[in-house]
């Protein structure tokens, strides 16, 4: 039962921070509200016991989400605050939603908690085999990787340094084609 209200809430909270993310007028307010919807994510990964997935969805996904940050207050003059429109009719249609989606998480807790009890034993069925195999999921997870999945493993990464160094050269003759278009402008200009 306390799964079935976690997921619910967990489910409630980043269905309302990818909402925030899409209809906030401020970019700064928008990317805190998806950095938050990323780590309600990774709280899923824990609630199915596969920690590691859920490490990875903090780091990976909530870095990329810092870096948009980072971009977004270098594009945008951010210095000026937006002023965002704090209507009464909007105050009431934000708390009429968050009642209804509260109504609807708790009508969903009740309703699906016999079935959500099969999944905590799938989930205790699946651990006692954990046990008996010696080897937590991390462990499971390694060993795959490096055993029956390393050829794949090994062409990800190749394709992902192939594509970092294209990158770099692409990025260094374009620096170097801007920096000729500019000592030829000078150029001209001095004739």
């Amino acid at each position: 039962m306390l799964e079935a209200i976690v997921f619910y809430l967990f489910g409630a909270l980043v269905c309302a921070m990818f909402f925030i993310a899409v209809r906030s007028a401020n970019v700064l307010y928008a990317l805190s509200a998806l950095a938050c919807g990323m780590v309600g994510l990774s709280a899923f990964f824990f609630l199915m016991r596969a920690e590691f997935l859920g490490v990875v969805q903090i780091i990976v996904y909530s870095g990329a989400v810092v870096a948009l940050y980072a971009f977004g207050m270098m594009f945008f003059n951010l210095s000026k605050s937006l002023k965002e429109s704090k209507s009464f009719l909007a105050g009431i249609l934000s708390l009429a939603l968050v009642v209804l989606l509260s109504a609807l998480v708790g009508y969903l807790a009740f309703e699906n908690a016999p079935a959500l009890e099969n999944i905590s034993e799938n989930v205790l069925s699946a651990e006692s085999q954990e046990a008996q195999s010696g080897l937590n999921n991390i462990q499971i997870f390694g060993y795959l990787v490096f055993t029956k999945y390393l050829i794949a493993f090994e062409v990800a990464a190749v394709l992902l340094l192939v594509a970092m160094v294209i990158g770099i050269v692409l990025i260094i003759k374009e620096g170097k084609k801007s920096s000729n278009i500019e000592s030829a402008r000078v150029d001209s200009q001095k004739e």
